[in-house]
């Protein structure tokens, strides 16, 4: 594969690319686990708040220059943001590439996201132990905000490199303070105006293969620790708002009142009923309230659903059943509604060649399934051959502290990785 890379030069710290540095072994995944686990944990709540260009985020990027450096890596950070960890030429053709995010939601656990990037600079060093001679480049990245929990938008460093955010649109996101994205990624220390599509390095890239923990219970039930993606669900995320008027609470009369909160109510009542009507899921996790007051009726209640389903054709029928019952309930109580989609994905059938090959390779005994959150991977599936593997989580909870992986488990999805890689990368 061939291609030039739009916009500016990355930034470039070079090392020995091929071969660890003298002095001693890199550090353990225990060492990196532990290392990385303090990074944005909040005391209270045991969970973590690694929002995209906060100070949390530039602490686990400094965290991933510093493993890529350990290894002799060659290091980079491209015009979107994203993080890259390059064994071999960061120009060559047809690499191999792995890796996922290191951002979280607010107060998520510590295994989504950074399983994937401990789990894959563990990997390499499993293939370096080895003695595995590489034939393609291999490079480990860490893709910035995908998680969307600043602004809103998952994936905004993947979606911006594959084309699927523009410039125009990334500028327009801010967070709950009112920043802007480029104004958030100045303050960290990177250039706003570079961001954009790079299709010279998605095309330099032959296979990309993500490493997460399992966010459900399948392989838990089938008592593997280690499948395959085969799909990702399609979804999205729509934005209620529900105009009403302010009042005082107490002397404004029940039958007086145009309380959006009462009708927000109802339309996450009916969420609840179509998704379990219809085998999907539908969340309203977000909400936003003026004058949030105790003793206010509210003026607005501006809501957030994410929804999922299998298909497309049932993801459509949960969300238009919601808006025909939140219409409804707003028209019969005196209240103004809009309602925007901020975000859709369809759905990702993974390349079934990689997804053959994968399956091949560990032996053909690895549960293959599909899942309901979206991820880089999913991303970069329409321009990069792409893949994914999870690892067993027993509680199936996920974005909350409660989310766990056994080490054992973890190794076991480290050791898959490496032959993974090995069968791509040095075959």
């Amino acid at each position: 594969m061939t291609g030039t890379t739009d916009g500016p030069a990355p930034t470039v710290t070079p090392g020995a690319g091929t071969t660890p540095p003298p002095g001693g072994r890199p550090p353990s995944f225990h060492t990196m686990w532990a290392d990385l686990a303090p990074i944005g944990r909040h005391a209270a709540s045991g969970g973590y708040r690694r929002h995209a260009w906060t100070g949390a985020d530039a602490n686990c990027r400094t965290w991933f220059q510093e493993q890529a450096e350990a290894r002799g890596l060659t290091y980079e950070t491209d015009r979107n943001g994203n993080q890259w960890a390059w064994l071999g030429d960061p120009l060559g053709e047809d690499a191999v590439v792995t890796g996922s995010h290191l951002d979280s939601v607010p107060d998520g656990g510590a295994f989504d996201g950074p399983l994937g990037v401990v789990s894959s600079f563990a990997a390499l060093d499993e293939l370096r132990r080895r003695g595995a001679q590489f034939r393609r480049p291999v490079a480990i990245t860490n893709f910035g905000d995908e998680e969307g929990a600043r602004f809103g938008l998952a994936c905004v460093g993947s979606r911006l490199t594959a084309g699927r955010l523009t410039k125009e649109a990334a500028y327009a996101l801010r967070d709950a303070d009112g920043i802007t994205l480029p104004q958030a990624m100045e303050a960290a220390g990177y250039d706003p105006e570079a961001i954009g599509p790079d299709p010279g390095r998605l095309a330099r890239i032959g296979a990309f293969v993500e490493l997460h923990v399992e966010q459900g219970r399948a392989l838990d039930l089938t008592g593997d620790a280690v499948g395959i993606a085969s799909a990702i669900w399609p979804h999205g995320r729509w934005r209620y708002d529900f105009h009403g008027e302010a009042n005082h609470a107490g002397t404004t009369r029940l039958a007086d009142r145009r309380d959006p909160m009462l009708t927000y109510a109802e339309t996450v009542l009916a969420a609840r009923r179509e998704a379990e009507l219809a085998g999907a899921v539908a969340t309203f996790g977000k909400i936003a309230v003026e004058p949030n007051g105790v003793n206010a009726i509210p003026s607005l209640v501006r809501g957030w659903l994410d929804s999922r389903a299998a298909d497309q054709a049932t993801l459509d029928t949960v969300v238009s059943a919601i808006e025909a019952a939140a219409h409804e309930a707003a028209a019969r109580q005196g209240v103004d509604l809009t309602v925007v989609r901020e975000s859709f994905t369809p759905v990702v059938e993974f390349e079934h060649a990689l997804r053959d090959e994968l399956a091949t390779i560990l032996g053909g005994r690895v549960p293959v399934l599909g899942t309901g959150a979206g991820h880089d991977a999913g991303i970069l599936s329409e321009s990069v051959p792409t893949a994914m593997l999870f690892v067993r989580n027993p509680t199936g909870i996920s974005h909350s502290p409660a989310e766990h992986a056994a080490e054992d488990d973890c190794v076991a999805g480290v050791l898959a990785l490496a032959d993974v890689l090995e069968g791509l990368a040095c075959r």
